[in-house]
């Protein structure tokens, strides 16, 4: 029987030194913290690019309102991205992507208004003042009351008498959640450095356990060598492979990769192969590869490593698979030999590291890693990829047009031929063969159909909509948006 591997699905915070903590205690002695985290249970620290959107929405929304140096994301299910931010070890907001009007929004969390209350200067509704709520409607909470004044639609704060909390503006409404009492506090604001020092000896204890891991196995095959991909998984085990005394590395090309992928990877030394397939020759056949059929991963990475593992033959591979990246790589073990070619087993030394751990291992041997990351995007690999979200692909779009445009005239040409409407491409469609239950949902509601999941030569389901197009593996329809009462 096979069980869930053991998540850390609680993040730990110190509330008296104010930083994360990679066990349950902090060297100050303070008791520690617990916050809840969200399915996957992913929680990595917030970069670059992602402290400019939050601090961008913030303002926008509620004035000069400072945010800590050491803010969190927890990785949570949505259209799209859909992220809990954790600042001051609380529940701060959502960030959230939407893939339909291809923007950004941040929703505020009620337990954020005793560290920013004091700096709002806008985006607050009273009660009294704003709505036409009367005392006989009774309770506030979950009630959406119509406003007597312009408000712009998005998160608010909720001002009633002596208490506070959070809304949603729509349509001239305001749907409140809970009201409470709030107490502004100060709290001090560290940096990562800070973090780094707090958690060095669980630091130190992760490195020890994942070089001896290593070295208890490299010697099980007659050669050992590390799987790079330029990312920071990888990054940080070809680091701890290197400290246990292997030093052969090597990274496919998939032909689909970043400049700056391909410039980080032969800064590091690592040899480069190349024994990879036409993928621009192959899609024009095959049509996009999709979440639910990634047959890219075969032709461009699958079959060039069987080349290569042909050469060297039987070898030990340490890789940076991780259970929090995916439910497909929950289960992975410490080591497993490779269903695909059993020329390699897999080492998995940091397969129980959350990204927080791993970044916080970056910066505290102060490895380089690859310059993507701090651009915007969360995982790194070939720019077309459709295990990407629709916005690191926005990022994509501004980092890299002359990529993207290369994709996108082949995706606007793919959906003429069959079709299909432009929201194939600009809503990201072609990243399914079936549509997950929340990508049906949004199509219903702006009325555009899918039925996917046909199997070749199998007639299609007839619904009394508009006549339906031919695709390749999926159905699409455009129908009229249902009324609503």
């Amino acid at each position: 029987m096979n069980r869930d591997p053991p998540f850390k699905k609680i993040l730990y915070w110190c509330p008296k030194c104010n930083v994360p903590l990679v066990g349950k205690t902090c060297p100050c002695g303070g008791e520690s913290k617990g916050v809840q985290l969200l399915k996957p249970y992913e929680v990595r620290p917030a970069l670059s690019r992602d402290m400019e959107l939050i601090g961008d929405l913030v303002r926008e929304k509620f004035g000069p309102v400072p945010l800590s140096k050491v803010i969190l994301l927890n990785k949570s299910g949505g259209a799209d991205r859909t992220d809990l931010v954790i600042m001051n070890g609380e529940r701060f907001g959502w960030l959230i992507f939407d893939p339909v009007e291809r923007e950004y929004r941040f929703d505020l969390a009620v337990e954020a208004l005793p560290f920013i209350l004091d700096h709002v200067t806008k985006g607050i509704v009273d009660i009294e003042a704003d709505t036409g709520y009367s005392k006989d409607q009774g309770r506030i909470g979950g009630k959406r009351l119509p406003l007597t004044r312009p408000v712009p639609d998005g998160s608010v704060i909720v001002k009633y008498r002596n208490k506070y909390g959070t809304g949603i503006v729509k349509d001239k409404m305001i749907k409140v959640k809970e009201l409470v009492p709030v107490e502004p506090v100060n709290v001090p604001d560290p940096d990562w450095d800070d973090v780094i020092r707090t958690n060095k000896n669980h630091l130190k204890n992760l490195e020890r356990n994942a070089v001896r891991t290593i070295k208890q196995h490299m010697k099980d095959r007659p050669t050992a060598n590390v799987s790079f991909s330029g990312g920071k998984d990888s990054t940080v085990v070809l680091h701890l492979a290197r400290k246990a005394g292997i030093e052969d590395a090597f990274f496919i090309d998939t032909g689909l990769e970043f400049p700056e992928t391909i410039e980080f990877v032969r800064s590091t030394g690592v040899e480069v192969i190349d024994k990879g397939n036409d993928f621009w020759r192959f899609v024009e056949k095959s049509g996009p590869p999709t979440k639910d059929d990634r047959w890219c991963c075969k032709l461009l990475k699958i079959d060039p490593l069987g080349k290569y593992l042909a050469d060297i033959g039987l070898c030990i591979t340490v890789q940076g698979n991780r259970w929090y990246e995916s439910w497909n790589r929950a289960g992975i073990e410490e080591v497993s030999e490779n269903p695909v070619n059993p020329l390699q087993l897999n080492v998995s030394p940091i397969r129980s590291w959350r990204a927080f751990e791993v970044y916080l291992y970056i910066w505290w041997q102060n490895i380089p890693v690859n310059p993507m990351y701090e651009k915007g995007l969360e995982r790194i690999g070939c720019y077309l990829c459709p295990a990407m979200l629709e916005s690191e692909y926005e990022e994509v779009r501004s980092l890299h047009p002359e990529l993207a445009e290369r994709w996108d005239k082949y995706l606007d040409k793919r959906a003429e031929k069959k079709g299909l409407p432009a929201e194939y491409r600009t809503w990201g469609l072609w990243r399914w063969k079936e549509l997950p239950p929340k990508m049906k949902e949004i199509c219903r509601e702006k009325g555009v159909e899918i039925e996917s999941g046909r199997s070749p030569g199998k007639a299609p389901v007839k619904t009394a909509s508009a006549e339906k197009k031919k695709t390749t593996g999926s159905y699409i329809t455009l129908v009229k948006p249902r009324k609503r009462d």
